[in-house]
């Protein structure tokens, strides 16, 4: 019974981790005074932290890296958040 619920934690947690990652590419969107990005810089910003939250999770079921039209199709899905 303890194993089952600690499992759940578990899994609850890491899929809380993934709901909330665009709420860290957000939090971390600060320049060098401190103050929140805007405009042209806050979207270059954001579109490049989303891309490296992704970039490790682009592995096939196998557990080598997807390429090419996978890792496309992959990529922007993971973006998207979907």
């Amino acid at each position: 019974m303890m194993k089952r619920i600690f499992l759940a934690a578990i899994v609850a947690t890491f899929a809380a981790g993934s709901a909330f990652a665009d709420d860290t590419c957000e939090s971390k969107a600060v320049g060098k005074d401190g103050k929140a990005l805007a405009g042209a810089a806050k979207t270059s910003f954001m579109k490049k932290c989303k891309q490296e939250a992704c970039a490790p999770k682009a592995v096939g079921s196998d557990g080598k890296p997807l390429a090419g039209a996978a890792k496309n199709s992959f990529m922007k899905k993971c973006e998207m958040g979907a």
